[in-house]
């Protein structure tokens, strides 16, 4: 009975603990969208509520969570359908269709949150916010597209679109071409005191979608859509520092961050400092087209006072929060 009373005492301090540590959960927009589906709605929910049985358990422990998602390849789809019925029907400008992705995946986000949750009997509501995010409107990202969006094409197709759309393309990491398109930097989060309201009533806000909707603000405070995609790890890497997040998750196709990827001197990484972050980012362990803009983003969340992040697959989420998986980067 003794044993028994002090591992129930275990638990509910354990509990105790979570409920007091807020967590960016970052999504990348493959997980909902990945190269190999056709794109069907049901697959995309499907794929989503295996996600939201692991983000449930991290909400049943007692974690404040914050999710966040990307949305490349899905924003890429709605401007390729655009290009294909220009003729019909006038084309949307960019940032109006990252809020189409936004509103599109947060909705079926929430929705099967909301539903995994009930099901499960974990207390909790679900809310989606559209989020703008401010940039500059001089910021050089907007003279050199590098964000890669949307499907794989060959490169017959990718010089016919060139020629067509003027679009700009670049080979990624020898599974196609992908069209590229302005990425500047987050600045400021609008919606910031929403989700922040959104919290305090212990509602779980989905926000940022897509690393947000880009916006430039006039010399009178107004704010005008531009045609960009932003980064979702930096927007979301902001986002931990602005609501306190004592951890950032970044969600990926591995368990572990690896030196020397691909090559007979693989290696996992459990742990790392934040210098030794940088000194193996600057050495060209992490390049801009797989593990670089991750790593970019754990720095600037940890340089903005945060104090640790997070690398890891879904599966592992749970067992990396706690501290029994995944790679911890720390200050």
């Amino acid at each position: 009975m003794k044993n028994s009373t002090v591992e129930s005492a275990a638990a509910k301090s354990a509990v105790k603990a979570a409920e007091q540590k807020r967590v960016v959960i970052a999504f990348g927009g493959n997980a909902s969208y990945p190269p190999n589906i056709k794109g069907l709605v049901s697959e995309q929910i499907s794929l989503m509520a295996q996600a939201c049985e692991h983000l449930s358990r991290i909400v049943e422990a007692g974690y404040r969570i914050v999710i966040t998602h990307g949305n490349g390849p899905v924003v890429g789809n709605i401007l390729f359908r655009m290009a294909r019925t220009a003729d019909e029907l006038p084309p949307m400008p960019m940032d109006v269709c990252v809020a189409h992705s936004q509103g599109g995946i947060g909705y079926m986000l929430q929705q099967t949150l909301s539903n995994v949750l009930r099901e499960r009997g974990v207390p909790g509501e679900v809310s989606a916010i559209v989020t703008q995010v401010e940039v500059d409107e001089n910021d050089p990202g907007f003279a050199n597209p590098t964000k890669p969006i949307g499907r794989f094409f060959s490169l017959e197709e990718a010089e016919q679109l060139s020629r067509e759309q003027e679009w700009r393309f670049v080979e990624d990491s020898g599974r196609g071409y992908r069209r590229v398109v302005p990425s500047p930097q987050p600045l400021r989060i609008v919606e910031l005191a929403a989700m922040e309201a959104l919290l305090s009533a212990n509602i779980i806000p989905i926000t940022v979608g897509g690393g947000g909707i880009p916006v430039t603000r006039d010399s009178l405070g107004r704010y005008h859509g531009v045609s960009a995609v932003i980064d979702k790890d930096l927007t979301s890497a902001m986002l931990a520092v602005e609501l306190g997040a004592q951890s950032l998750v970044m969600l990926t196709g591995v368990d572990r961050v690896a030196l020397d990827f691909g090559k007979p001197t693989q290696r996992a990484v459990e742990r790392m400092t934040a210098s030794e972050a940088r000194k193996h980012h600057a050495d060209g362990q992490f390049p801009p087209g797989s593990m670089g803009p991750k790593i970019e983003a754990a720095l600037r969340y940890l340089d903005g006072g945060g104090s640790e992040v997070i690398i890891t697959s879904i599966d592992c989420l749970h067992d990396a929060l706690e501290g029994i998986a995944g790679t911890r980067i720390v200050p």
